[in-house]
């Protein structure tokens, strides 16, 4: 191991120490996770459905996310209905040959999405090529549309009804932000869909 391995250490949590304080503080990422979470609970209790989609480690978020709402995050309750568009190994393979890789989400939007369905596009850039097209079909298909991107927001920017902005540069950093971010959206959808059970929020 490298002599400056402690130092790195030191650097890369200093790092995420500060970008989690901003987002803590960040009053109007708080009010971006409400209304997002508004319009998914919307969504689906009008018979809608969340679709989520995004490259690399935001793949992973996509599938970590529609994991949540389709088993549970916080507490049991039923099924609450979110596909990850990143996981249809056959789908993705056929339109990437047939179509191209910017093409792949797109493909599935239009093949999937429903008036009021909710598209969330992850992409630490903003200007992940595919996720801006998946963006560009929800929106013509009559979709809601969600992102989670970086700090200067990209493409996405325009292309997003609600746009949770983290606050770094930095690609890993950001991918925490946007998995915490996820995590509290997906609670206070469950929160809304069966407030019943809903543990009390501790003091």
């Amino acid at each position: 191991m490298s002599p400056d391995a402690p130092r790195y250490v030191a650097h890369y949590l200093a790092a995420s120490r500060a970008a989690m304080d901003a987002f803590a503080e960040d009053a109007a990422a708080g009010a971006v996770m409400i209304a997002m979470a508004e319009e998914i609970v919307a969504s689906m209790r009008a018979g809608g459905k969340l679709l989520v989609a995004g490259n690399g480690g935001s793949a992973a978020d996509a599938q970590h996310i529609a994991g949540e709402f389709i088993s549970r995050l916080m507490y049991d309750h039923a099924p609450l209905p979110a596909i990850a568009l990143t996981t249809d190994s056959s789908a993705i393979t056929a339109t990437g040959n047939d179509y191209g890789y910017e093409h792949v989400f797109e493909r599935q939007v239009l093949g999937l999405g429903r008036p009021g369905d909710v598209f969330l596009g992850i992409s630490t850039s903003g200007n992940s090529p595919n996720v801006v097209r998946a963006l560009q079909a929800a929106r013509a298909r009559g979709l809601v549309t969600h992102g989670f991107a970086g700090q200067g927001g990209g493409q996405m920017a325009g292309l997003c009804g609600r746009l949770l902005r983290a606050p770094s540069t930095w690609t890993p950093i950001i991918q925490q932000v946007h998995i915490t971010a996820a995590h509290i959206v997906c609670a206070l959808v469950e929160r809304a869909m069966f407030p019943e059970a809903a543990p009390a929020i501790p003091a």
